[in-house]
């Protein structure tokens, strides 16, 4: 008895120290970065044990720290689409791009919008006389056209129904068609700028103020790349919002993209960007995204913020495309909130959500005519295929419909 009493004493230690090991073995296995998907042939192994976590406990992040970035006690790890022995999210399969333009389309058709109707039933009128033309100049104000566009339509469209002579409603809708395709500006390059670079991916951030549905339009553009083919990493850059991390996280596991994200919550937002853009030149994808905070554009001291972040990624990869996200519903507030960004950060494109029937089509116009920049995106719901490119002659073409 005595001789298997210490054999014993010794199996019940090595479980009690295999028992202990467990979690530390499960806390590692869900740190391990695996890139989802098909990678290239020249892309290289991705090492297992967290070899994206971008920063060591201590805060350092070696000779590659960005000069100005606030580092200290950061814990950034690429979030990967599965984990043994966790419950995971399906990656889902995105619609085709041309299947989600298409609904789009019909979806804006079927909105009671006042731009294309009122105007169509104004001009039809038996008799167009000056009262006539005062109700088009209101309907144009009213649908947030602005003041220059409209009057500049207005003067297009006397001309043409004075020289018509005719206005029935195949005329009518004809020449309003031409008149508004050209005030939205077909020759505007609305391309994504997402090609990569010999080296390097390609950098997009993506801007806007509180509740306007950033986050969930970085998800959903993230769709639309896959869609196309494209490798993309996601950085959670919106640190002082609460599971906005997570949000995009999960945005990110739905259609197998990866996320880098800061363990800390407050942490400096320009180094998480940073990382995530180091992160993509080390996986060497194709576009890395940078979801950013919800800034108020009458606060200094973030709109500098976000001054920084730009900068602070421009160290290590040039920003190739600066998305603004405006909720269409806000009207002339969104073009004041587009001229401060425009100011920190050089706009390249615009996403108008909630472009709906709620929300008045001749923004489009107003914003383009503000900032010079073409409206690349817009989105009609909520669903996760809810976003499309911005076609100018489909635009115009639903609005009349």
């Amino acid at each position: 008895m005595n001789d298997i009493l210490p054999i014993v004493l010794s199996i019940l230690a090595a479980l009690v120290v295999i028992g202990g090991l467990i979690p530390v073995l499960l806390k590692t296995r869900r740190n391990i970065t695996r890139y989802p998907g098909t990678r290239d042939a020249n892309d290289p192994e991705i090492r297992s044990g967290g070899s994206t976590a971008v920063a060591d406990r201590d805060g350092t992040i070696g000779a590659a720290a960005p000069e100005g970035a606030d580092l200290e006690g950061l814990d950034t790890t690429t979030v990967p689409d599965t984990a043994a022995g966790l419950e995971t999210i399906p990656v889902e399969t995105p619609l085709p791009v041309a299947g989600r333009l298409a609904r789009l389309r019909e979806r804006l058709a079927r909105s009671n919008n006042v731009l294309g109707k009122g105007l169509l039933a104004l001009l039809s009128s038996d008799r167009i006389d000056e009262s006539v033309w005062d109700e088009v100049e209101e309907t144009l104000l009213l649908a947030d056209l602005g003041t220059e566009p409209t009057m500049q339509l207005v003067d297009a469209l006397r001309e043409r129904v004075k020289v018509l002579g005719t206005r029935t409603p195949e005329h009518v809708k004809t020449m309003l068609r031409e008149e508004l395709i050209k005030l939205v500006d077909p020759t505007m390059d609305r391309s994504l700028n997402v090609q990569r670079h010999a080296d390097k991916p390609a950098v997009m951030m993506v801007v806007g103020v509180n509740g306007v549905g950033k986050t969930t339009t970085v998800g959903k553009l993230a769709r639309v790349l896959v869609a196309e083919d494209k490798d993309v990493l996601l950085g959670a850059a919106d640190t002082f919002r609460a599971a906005a991390a997570e949000q995009l996280a999960t945005w990110g596991q739905r259609v197998g993209v990866p996320t880098v994200k800061s363990d800390i919550d407050g942490a400096d937002p320009a180094s998480v960007a940073y990382e995530a853009v180091k992160a993509g030149i080390e996986q060497e994808v194709d576009v890395v995204m940078i979801d950013t905070a919800g800034r108020l554009q009458n606060k200094v001291g973030l709109m500098d913020e976000l001054g920084k972040v730009k900068r602070v990624v421009e160290k290590l990869a040039e920003v190739d495309e600066v998305l603004l996200v405006l909720d269409a519903t806000t009207g002339q507030n969104g073009l004041n909130q587009a001229r401060v960004f425009s100011e920190v950060v050089n706009i390249t494109g615009i996403v108008l959500t909630k472009l709906d029937g709620t929300a008045k089509g001749g923004i489009v116009v107003a914003i383009q005519k503000t900032l010079g920049v073409p409206v690349k995106l817009i989105g009609l719901g909520e669903g996760a295929d809810d976003l499309a490119p911005f076609d100018t002659e489909g635009f115009v073409d639903a609005l009349l419909n």
